[in-house]
């Protein structure tokens, strides 16, 4: 099973293009990691550069960047409209395939560590890395910037870094080092120069000041233009066309308009197939429409064409096969996923109409997450196979070499932890079905007892995977807390 990250460290460089290009050699120089792209501004004198690739290469990757930044950026004469508390201010660590976002955040403290360790920068955690929950958000940690937060750490004891020593390196400051959801860097120009319609708007849509969930904002002026500057944090639950909307709207009020917008680095293609659907109003959308997704997941053996039962038949039979994968916990997930689906087709034939107005967000919302519920829960049907065949890999090796007690126990748990995630999305998708009942169409009912039923089995098939599982484990305090989490989770 493919293992991906990606990592989107942001340095306090952006009008020097032979230190980017240092720096980026410096990453680039590992095997294994990709650099998918690169952005330099000079206005807010800052680059982002997005990496991908195994977990263990990105990560060194990302330290030899820190120490490459370290040498060539000195705060102390630095300047731009971008906040910044370090030459390397940022490294979120975001899981792509075959990775948690847990994964994620063991990754992130582990090269906090070496990050002081190496080159001495102190370290702040932050998002779903943070040690204490006044760190969640970056603007918390970079409050008062490199300039104010050297100041204060000489006399505030509870804004000492994660990691290291309570004073900044001297030129290199400290670096935020998280782990988080793909975050889209998203910028909106306006038709005028006047930065302070552009602090408002920013106000009235982030979340902190009373505006829109998962969104953060600020107002600068770039190259001569109002910018209002938003970072999207989950853009399946805020999608990016709702945000621009909004800032359309707020820009009315004050007789102007967006005259242009940006995306700095990358955004997943689901992100612009949602703005698709939503200005273009193509009824009955659906990600499978589009061509290349069409033919990747037919030439992935993943989708087939020829009516509904060609769809399905492929995996039935593969169910049927005399081998042991895929089996219950891939049929589990499989189940939960069609719930998910047949939850959110009911809650879509049912936004929009004039007898639902009044529950629109709420239906958005279901089917939002539903939409997430649905991804999440049709990756674990490989997912659940693969952990299988890892244990199955590690009794082998057993027998090869009597160190391989740990390597079971590794299995062991991932294939415990899997069956236990479908579960625990499983019953998201039934209480998100049952909340629909009262505000859908109520001849769709039919379709929402059996996306409950579904739901249902899917429970049951994916706990009675993790008791299984749980039967041959050693670690008695993981089991424990397994059990735990399982027991809420019965129907």
């Amino acid at each position: 099973m493919k293992r991906l990250i990606e990592c989107v460290p942001n340095f306090s460089e952006g009008r020097d293009a032979a230190k980017v290009d240092a720096i980026v050699a410096a990453m680039s120089s590992v095997p294994g990691v990709y650099v998918l792209d690169r952005e330099m501004d000079a206005d807010h004198n800052r680059s982002v550069v997005t990496l991908a690739g195994e977990p263990d290469a990105v990560a060194e990757a990302a330290l030899l960047g820190t120490g490459k930044a370290m040498e060539l950026i000195d705060l102390t004469k630095h300047s731009g409209a971008h906040p910044r508390v370090g030459a390397t201010d940022v490294l979120p660590f975001i899981p792509i395939e075959g990775v948690t976002i847990e994964d994620c955040v063991a990754l992130a403290r582990r090269v906090g560590n070496e990050i002081w360790k190496r080159y001495r920068i102190p370290v702040f955690f932050y998002e779903a890395a943070a040690t204490r929950p006044d760190r969640v958000n970056l603007e918390n940690v970079r409050r008062g910037q490199f300039e104010g937060l050297r100041e204060e750490l000489k006399k505030n004891h509870d804004r000492q870094p994660d990691i290291g020593e309570p004073k900044l390196h001297p030129t290199a400051g400290v670096t935020v080092v998280g782990a988080r959801k793909f975050l889209i860097a998203y910028n909106v120009f306006l038709n005028t120069p006047d930065v302070d319609i552009a602090k408002k708007i920013a106000k009235a849509v982030r979340f902190s000041t009373g505006g829109m969930r998962f969104v953060k904002g600020a107002g600068f002026l770039v190259r001569g233009q109002a910018q209002v500057s938003m970072n999207l944090t989950d853009f399946e639950q805020t999608p990016i066309h709702r945000v621009f909307e909004m800032v359309r709207s707020e820009a009315e009020r004050y007789g102007v308009a967006p005259a242009s917008s940006e995306i700095v680095g990358l955004i997943p293609k689901k992100a612009m197939e949602q703005a698709a659907e939503w200005f273009l109003q193509v009824e009955n959308f659906d990600s499978s429409l589009i061509l290349e997704n069409r033919l990747s997941a037919v030439m992935g053996g993943k989708a087939a064409v020829g009516g509904l039962r060609a769809g399905v038949e492929s995996f039935i039979e593969q169910l049927a096969a005399p081998t042991a994968t895929p089996g219950g916990g891939s049929a589990a997930a499989a189940s939960g996923a069609m719930a998910a689906g047949l939850a959110a087709m009911v809650a879509s034939m049912s936004r929009g109409k004039k007898a639902y107005a009044q529950y629109e967000r709420q239906l958005s919302e279901a089917i939002s997450r539903l939409s997430q519920l649905r991804e999440e829960l049709k990756a674990s049907i490989d997912a659940d196979a693969e952990s299988y065949m890892l244990v199955m890999a590690a009794y082998k090796k057993s027998r090869e070499s009597a160190a391989a007690d740990g390597m079971i126990e590794a299995a062991l748990k991932r294939a415990t932890s899997v069956p236990l995630r479908v579960a625990e999305r499983a019953r998201e998708a039934l209480r998100i079905t049952d909340e629909l009942r009262p505000i859908t169409n109520p001849n769709m009912k039919s379709d929402l007892v059996a996306a409950a039923a579904l739901a249902r089995a899917a429970i049951e098939g994916a706990l009675a995977n993790v008791e299984i599982n749980l039967e041959s484990l050693k670690d008695a305090d993981f089991a424990s807390q397994v059990r735990h989490r399982a027991e809420t989770l019965k129907t």
